[in-house]
């Protein structure tokens, strides 16, 4: 497998907030997803932070950033049609025992350039909306 880092594109069975909300606990499909940080939580844990790609355009009451399309082609979902991260909701898991996490999902890398613009808007995002808009895809922390 191939270390996950952020700005990473993967194959992922993204639960939406909403889904959620409704008492499902599996996303229905599995899409794009980037990693919005990857962090290291102790010596054999690794959190993920993962916001979903669409196609949709997004309402305009979502915080979403357009996907160049050279940054679509980077990572290999450029098919000429437009894409979105979505940045005011995301799923919490972690790498070494996740259920979901599919260790040969990965896509492609988004360039530095995007990725520190990724991260900024996520921060943004996450100061202003906290945990509000998280779906903990986690297993409770033991050890």
């Amino acid at each position: 497998m191939t270390d996950p880092g952020s700005g990473d594109v993967w194959r992922y069975p993204y639960l939406w907030s909403w889904q959620a909300e409704r008492g499902e606990t599996e996303g229905r499909k599995p899409r794009p997803v980037t990693l919005a940080a990857v962090v290291p939580i102790r010596s054999t844990k690794t959190m993920l932070y993962l916001l979903p790609i669409t196609s949709l355009p997004p309402d305009e009451d979502r915080d979403t950033l357009e996907i160049p399309i050279t940054e679509a082609r980077r990572v290999g979902l450029a098919d000429e049609r437009q894409l979105w991260i979505v940045l005011d909701e995301h799923n919490r898991d972690i790498l070494e025992q996740s259920y979901h996490f599919d260790p040969d999902g990965r896509i492609g890398t988004f360039s530095r350039a995007f990725i520190a613009q990724v991260a900024a808007r996520f921060h943004a995002a996450y100061l202003q909306r906290g945990a509000a808009n998280r779906v903990d895809r986690t297993e409770p922390l033991s050890g």
